[in-house]
């Protein structure tokens, strides 16, 4: 009988989420991060391109809004020194559209494919999904067909990718553009403001981790210098990744 081989696992550098995670993310795998603005997507997104790094895997930051120079300043606060790393040949920033990231997927001998091909990410960050809803009227084959195509092709590539989604809220019903992207990835992580006792908390939780156990409870977590932290369980409290909650009878 052929012994199953475990599959690899890429830590997010952050021991709470990786526990959560049963180690980290399956390597090969597409994951949503979804949460409000600011909560802490594009932080996460660099503590897992960082944590790469720190373990000889190159990494590709992919930023359709936020200039190279304001995601370089931010990570400096938080303890990385993104500029030497890319001097070290392990990391690198694109600023692009959609239109063009996604042509050039499509496009073998693109430039930024020749830019692909010469780093060989074995990360990726897209930040974020939102921008491709402005290459369709939002037709729900059209979306979905666009969502398919980036997810197969960064898989395609050898890359674990996070999609960064600010928009998407994947506990309601939804249509078009909203339906797809859940079922397309591999995992799904949220990332919420919380309301408790009228102050703000952040809250983490997997609600979908594809052909791996994960851990189900919603965790408390701060971002301090080196990502995100993450906390205990919330105990005694409903409603929480509605952002108000109430505490249970």
């Amino acid at each position: 009988m052929t012994a199953i081989v475990p599959r690899e696992r890429l830590p997010f550098g952050s021991p709470g989420l990786d526990e959560m995670l049963g180690g980290g993310l399956l390597r090969g795998t597409a994951t949503l991060i979804s949460g409000a603005p600011g909560v802490g997507k594009t932080t996460l997104g660099l503590q897992f391109l960082t944590a790469g790094v720190k373990m000889g895997q190159p990494g590709l930051l992919v930023s359709f809004e936020e200039f190279p120079s304001s995601l370089i300043r931010d990570a400096r606060q938080l303890g990385w020194d993104l500029n030497a790393l890319e001097k070290e040949g392990l990391f690198r920033i694109i600023f692009t559209s959609p239109e063009v990231f996604l042509g050039s997927l499509k496009t073998p001998d693109s430039p930024l494919s020749e830019t692909l091909h010469t780093l060989s990410p074995q990360r990726v960050v897209i930040d974020s999904t939102a921008h491709f809803q402005r290459l369709t009227d939002d037709i729900p084959l059209e979306i979905r067909e666009i969502y398919n195509t980036l997810v197969n092709a960064l898989k395609r590539e050898g890359m674990t990718a996070l999609l960064l989604d600010e928009t998407l809220n994947v506990l309601e019903i939804q249509t078009g553009r909203m339906a797809s992207l859940p079922f397309l990835v591999d995992t799904v992580i949220l990332l919420r403001y919380v309301e408790i006792d009228s102050a703000m908390q952040r809250a983490i939780a997997v609600m979908k981790m594809r052909g791996s156990a994960h851990q189900k409870e919603i965790r408390s977590f701060e971002i301090q210098k080196g990502g995100l932290k993450v906390g205990e369980p919330f105990t005694g409290r409903e409603g929480l990744l509605s952002g108000i909650t109430h505490r249970t009878a």
